[in-house]
């Protein structure tokens, strides 16, 4: 039986802009998906620390070294800039056939996404 796991997270990153009038997605700096070892297009799941709310979207890159966390879209209106937010990245694996890796855990720095942190 196949089941889901953590693969990796962006926990308490700061939302830098909010877009609700572009198409969709999560826009993300170039080093944060690198030091996730998250994927632009791939599926990600993202909570909101201030409010609770949850909502799936997709990963945009944005400029290397740029801090960039904008949420675009509808889900713009779950957000404000200066949120904290996680943004969880899994992936589908049979426990009984291969050992699963513990998840990359990158935590944001207490004022912004730059020189953040690779916990696990």
């Amino acid at each position: 039986m196949m089941r889901c796991f953590l693969g990796s997270k962006l926990h308490r990153m700061v939302v830098t802009e909010a877009d609700p009038d572009y198409a969709g997605s999560i826009t993300l700096d170039r080093d944060l998906l690198d030091l996730a070892g998250m994927l632009p297009w791939e599926k990600v799941l993202v909570g909101n620390l201030r409010n609770g709310c949850r909502f799936e979207t997709y990963v945009i890159e944005a400029e290397r070294g740029s801090g960039t966390v904008c949420v675009n879209g509808a889900a713009a209106r779950l957000v404000s800039i200066g949120d904290r937010i996680i943004v969880m990245q899994f992936f589908w694996a049979d426990p009984d056939a291969e050992s699963i890796p513990r998840p990359r855990v990158v935590v944001a720095n207490e004022v912004d996404n730059l020189d953040p942190r690779l916990l696990s």
